[in-house]
């Protein structure tokens, strides 16, 4: 499948819309490596979306998903 990006778009929203969860972001990037230093969208970018199978499980993510995990740890 082929998604167009939205200016403003960015890799976790776009996870999101087309795999259903911003956690499943690693296979998106996987599978757009050529666009991994992008932030934020601009209008018009192809990118692909990879087919994801129930049981797949994701062990490479981004270091700043586990530091959003940690403050969710958090009591206060």
């Amino acid at each position: 499948m082929i998604y167009t990006t939205n200016t403003g778009d960015t890799w976790d929203l776009i996870a999101y819309k087309t795999l259903g969860s911003e956690y499943l972001l690693p296979l998106l990037l996987e599978a757009n490596s050529k666009h991994k230093d992008t932030f934020i969208f601009g209008g018009g970018i192809e990118l692909s979306i990879p087919t994801i199978e129930d049981d797949e499980e994701i062990t490479d993510r981004p270091d700043w998903l586990d530091d959003l995990d940690e403050l969710g740890d958090e009591e206060g």
